[in-house]
This record gives C-alpha cells, structure tokens and sequence, in this order.
C-alpha cells in the first residue's frame, strides 16, 4: 500500500482520505525493512549452506577460499530458499521505498556493503556463469583466445573443464571482463576455488565501490542518499543477484556509475556548482573540468569493454552535452579511443560470440511468445530478423515514451530511461542485466520516478523467479515445472503486461508533464 503525502489542514488526512495512525505507518515500514533483511539473510544462507542446486561445487583444496559448511542440501530447500529471498526481497524493497520512517542512509550503507563482503567469502550461488568466466580467464592466461577457443577444447584442465553449461561455446564477454578474469587465473592457477574466490574479491569491491560513489554523489541530500542505498548497496535482489551471484554486470555497473560521477564533476568544475542531482550550495568554478570529462569518456570506454550493452549509459552524457559540441567531442573521443584499444587489444574473433548471441531469444522474455507465434503461424525457424527489428521499435517507443515523462533530463535520468526501455524491450535478458539500472535510477535524483522505480522492481522480482536456479545441473526432476511452466509461459505473461502496463503509465505521465508544462509558460 502506498500513500501520496500531501500537507492539509488535518495531518491525518492524506489525498482526501484519512491516513492510518503513526504507529501503523511504523508498522508498516518495519515490516518492509525486516523482509529486506530476512531475504539478505536467506542469501547468505544458501551459500553458506554449500554445494548444490543453487551452488554448483568449486574444485580445489578444501582449505582455499570461498569457505561453507558443506551440508549438500536438500534442492527443494534451497530453491524454496531462493524463491523466499526473491518474493521477500521485491516486496520488502517496495516497502522500504515508500516507507515513512527507517535507517538513515549511512546504517543501510554500511549493513549491505557488510553483506556484499560476507559473500565474497561464501560459494556464488544462483547460476553457474562464474566458472564460465573462470574458464575465459584460464583460457586467456594460458596464452589462448577465449573468443575463439572454447574450454571444451580442454577438457582435462581443472578450471576449464569444470564449466558445466557452456563448455562449447567462445566468451560473449567483453574484453576488460576477460583481463579481469585472468588476473584471478593468475591468482588461482589451477584451482576452480581460488580462482573463483579472486574474481569475488574483485566483485564485492565493485559492488562495494558503486555504493560509496553513489552515496557520495547523493550524500547532499538524506532522503536521496537513503533512497540511493536502498536501490542499490541494500536492495536485496542485487545482493541476490549481483554478490552471490557473481556475475560480470557488477564491473560494468562499477565503471558507468563512476563515468556518470565524473561527468558530473566535471560539469560542477565548469560552472562551479555541485554534481547534477546533488544539493548544495555553488561556488567558484574550479580548474580541472576537461580532465574529468576525458576521465568520464575512458570510464565509459572501459564500461563498454565489459559488456557492451552498457554502452546505452553513454547517450546519457551525450544529450546533456548536445548543445556543447566540443565538450561532446572529449566524452565522445575517449571514450571511443578506450573501446577501440581494448577491443583491438582482444583480437579478431572479440565480437564472434557477440553477433551471435545478439540474435537469441530467452526463454523467459515476451519474444518468446512472439518467436512460438510465428514458428506457429509462418512454419520453423528462428525469425531473429524480426524478433531483432521488433525489439527496436519497442526500445525506440519505450524510451521516447519514458523521455517523455522524465522529470528532469540529467545525464544518469536519460541512461536510466534508456536503460529501463532497453530491458523491457530486449529479447534476450536476465534479471543481473537490471542492475544498471538501478543504479542509474539511484542517480537519477532529479528525475525521482517511483513509478519506474515499481516497474523496474517488479520486472526484476518476476523475471528471478523465472530463474530457479539459473543453471540445470542438479535441479529436482519434479521441479521441471520450474522452467517448462514458470519461465517459459507465466514468466514472458507476466512481463508482456508489466511492459503494457509501463508505456501506458509512461503516455500518461508524459501527457500530465506536456499539460503542466503548457500551463506554466507565460501567456503572450
């Protein structure tokens, strides 16, 4: 239940309608936030708990990191574990969002980075993406190309033939993602375990890192510091998701969030004020603005040389600065000159696996309700041309639509919008891909959206659930249901009305903002 607070005569009457006691709202709030740490709680659990359904077994001494109890649970429990912190998590988050009272921004800082470190020392659970990556990364510090030899081509290495999903395929992950990942192969030679717990240390300080720089860029400001934590250091399906789960979004969430913080001061340093979104007084434009610009592009470079979708964040600098083509020109130059270097530096075969992933459906997005319609009307085949043609028309809508109805177009308010249409829109996602953004929408502070806030969150709650677990290795048989009914018929459903439902509310909003907007503009 949400409340839109309005001052009246009577304090106790809200939008016309007279609103619960204190103590209810108390209640209220302390229930959202108890189901925020519960579902925290739960996620530490099933990796604590150690290998199985959801933990996939880490070869390598048993004295090396990451550490767990090792019971081997039950995997009806530990899904039911899973299922318990996703449902818990989404509605605790919606919650504490509207919540009245709570933690200041510091404590719930503070308790989610904890978390996000504890896990670094736990096995990842939810998929099994990490020995992908461990596997890359061996590859690639063996001397070998991961974008064109698979581990399958070695299958008596420890590391390598640990993969269990994707043995035969090259990595579709950008090349800053695989130096990264041979960095920890340095560090974890051939064993699975260390190995997998150096990409976690660098992981958590990721996560970590992308909560204090948010907190910073908002720390003017308590109620969107708090809301800041909220969305990302506390929100319990990125802990879920991005620190139990390990997956490579982390980093590039890390380098963007960064990008968008540099480019914000160095617009402050031009025009002597504070970071965009932020309050507080200005003051002397300070020297510097250039380098922070050309900071911001590299960032934004390095971002895209994890994945290259992230790449949307930067046509969120890019409008701001349309108006000053050659501060345009220094984001825009070293940005485009980081890209270049990296992928140059990976080799010919860097975006192989990129083309082809492009052009596939996931079971548990609307598409594939589109992909099973046309296979059932035109005969077999992929129809990727269409499905890709078909999401490009709904990106463009999507974004025009929430553009629209933004409140304040900064830099991170448009890569949010961007960003939230692209997820709505892609045929191929999965719940880690939201944490961009959330992240981006924790920036967004001067363009708040609660609306797209729920949208984001509820899409991100469905879309897990569709998700347990993420990998097939050890899944009860009678849990087949899971992914023959949940993910691929209730789950694309359930997304294809929230998506209706988000360009509805989008038109409208951006209808109500056109009429104001008219009104307020003096008359001739």
């Amino acid at each position: 239940m949400c409340w839109n607070l309005r001052v009246t005569r009577d304090p106790a009457v809200v939008d016309g309608r007279r609103a619960p006691a204190r103590g209810a709202f108390r209640e209220f709030d302390a229930a959202a936030y108890a189901a925020v740490g519960l579902s925290a709680a739960l996620t530490v659990l099933i990796g604590l708990l150690g290998p199985s359904a959801m933990v996939p077994v880490l070869p390598g001494p048993a004295w090396q990191p990451p550490y767990s109890l090792g019971v081997r649970p039950d995997g009806h429990l530990v899904i039911a574990m899973a299922a318990a912190a996703i449902v818990l998590g989404g509605l605790g988050l919606a919650g504490a969002l509207r919540a009245r009272s709570g933690p200041a921004a510091r404590p719930l800082l503070v308790a989610g980075c904890a978390v996000a470190g504890l896990l670094a020392f736990l096995p990842p659970s939810g998929s099994a993406d990490h020995l992908n990556y461990a596997a890359y990364g061996r590859l690639a510090a063996l001397g070998l190309d991961p974008y064109a030899v698979t581990p399958a081509e070695l299958p008596a290495d420890p590391v390598t033939g640990a993969v269990e999903e994707w043995a035969g395929v090259t990595s579709v992950y950008g090349p800053v993602a695989t130096a990264v990942h041979a960095l920890a192969s340095l560090i974890g030679d051939d064993s699975v375990r260390l190995t997998v717990f150096a990409m976690a240390v660098f992981n958590a300080a990721a996560f970590v890192g992308t909560a204090l720089l948010l907190h910073r860029f908002t720390r003017a400001d308590a109620g969107l510091s708090r809301r800041a934590a909220l969305l990302w250091a506390a929100n319990p399906l990125m802990l879920y998701h991005l620190a139990a789960g390990m997956h490579v979004d982390t980093l590039a969430v890390a380098c963007m969030v960064a990008a968008l913080v540099a480019h914000a001061a160095g617009n402050a340093a031009r025009a002597g004020a504070v970071p965009a979104g932020v309050a507080g007084p200005g003051g002397p434009a300070v020297p510097g603005g250039g380098w922070r610009r050309a900071g911001s592009g590299v960032l934004l470079g390095l971002g895209i040389g994890v994945k290259l979708n992230a790449g949307l964040v930067a046509l969120g600098p890019a409008w701001e600065l349309r108006r000053s083509p050659r501060r345009l020109a220094v984001v825009a130059g070293a940005a485009t000159a980081t890209v270049l270097l990296t992928y140059g530096l990976a080799g010919p075969h860097v975006l192989d696996q990129v083309g082809a992933a492009s052009k596939k459906v996931s079971l548990a997005t609307p598409w594939q309700l589109a992909k099973t319609g046309l296979q059932a009307a035109f005969g077999p085949g992929a129809y990727s041309s269409w499905i890709q043609l078909g999401s490009m028309l709904l990106l463009a809508c999507l974004a025009w639509l929430v553009l629209r109805a933004t409140p304040r177009a900064t830099a991170p308010a448009v890569s949010a919008a961007l960003v939230a249409a692209w997820l709505f829109a892609a045929p191929y996602a999965l719940p880690w891909y939201d944490g961009l953004a959330f992240a981006l929408l924790a920036m967004a502070a001067g363009a708040s959206w609660p609306a797209l806030e729920t949208f984001v969150l509820a899409r991100t709650a469905v879309l897990s659930l569709g998700y347990l677990p993420a990998r097939e290795a050890m899944r009860p048989a009678d849990l087949l249901w899971l992914k023959t009914l949940l993910r691929e018929r209730v789950v694309p459903w359930s997304l294809l009305a929230l998506t209706l439902a988000l360009a509805w509310w989008a038109a409208r909003a951006g209808a109500r903002a056109r009429r104001r907007s008219a009104s307020a503009a003096p008359r001739p």
